[in-house]
């Protein structure tokens, strides 16, 4: 008898500590749930393609509603608010089998013409200048009609030497700040719209992930603390 009313009572403070947890943490949980899926979510830089706009160690938060976020373990997508342009910095699935998103920049949407002559780009013959914090890591300018043979479109000429090509429908044109130091639409091709995850927004945190841990006043880029990303 008094090994029952233990169990009984074993099991109320179950049921009890199942409800407190549900209440006080479920909604809290829930909260950062719909705000992580429908209106930003954080992600963190892990190569130097965007170098020095972006570094290895960034810590970024990603607007997810203005592209329209997609509804997990759906197909539906909420209607975006706007439309990516050139200049955004995207986080994106790639078109291909990854690990992890990518970071790039827009360079041209669909319809437009990109070029690259003498590692200078092109929009509908328009010069677009390297952003500002952007970089050449090789002097060395590939010849202009040699053909680099993983360039896509095949044919397209090569890193320093690309196009013309036109951005099909649904699609972007996307490039890293790094130019010489990128795997971007120049390598695998257009994006489509529909991989879009989010526009970068905001630097939360960063710091060097090549210093120890017991450094961490110099492994914390406090200049770069809770920065509007452009």
């Amino acid at each position: 008898m008094k090994h029952e009313t233990e169990k009984k009572i074993q099991k109320s403070r179950t049921i009890n500590w199942v409800r407190w947890a549900f209440s006080e943490l479920g909604l809290p949980l829930g909260i950062v749930l719909l705000l992580t899926t429908f209106i930003g979510k954080p992600v963190a830089i892990a190569s130097g393609s965007m170098e020095n706009t972006l570094l290895v160690g960034d810590r970024l938060l990603v607007n997810v509603l203005s592209y329209g976020p997609k509804v997990p373990g759906t197909d539906w997508q909420l209607p975006a608010l706007k439309s990516a342009k050139a200049g955004d910095i995207i986080v994106f699935e790639p078109p291909f089998e990854s690990e992890a998103p990518y970071v790039k920049r827009c360079i041209a949407t669909a319809g437009q013409t990109v070029e690259i002559r003498g590692k200078d780009v092109y929009v509908d013959g328009r010069l677009m200048p390297l952003p500002e914090a952007g970089k050449f890591v090789d002097r060395q300018v590939q010849p202009q009609g040699y053909q680099q043979v993983d360039i896509n479109p095949p044919g397209a000429g090569n890193r320093d030497y690309y196009g013309p090509v036109v951005v099909p429908p649904d699609h972007l044109f996307m490039l890293g700040d790094n130019r010489d130091d990128s795997l971007d639409s120049r390598y695998w091709g257009f994006l489509p719209e529909n991989n879009v995850i989010g526009k970068i927004e905001l630097l939360l945190f960063s710091w060097d992930s090549q210093l120890p841990l017991y450094r961490i006043a110099e492994k914390i880029r406090w200049d770069r603390l809770a920065q509007h990303i452009q």
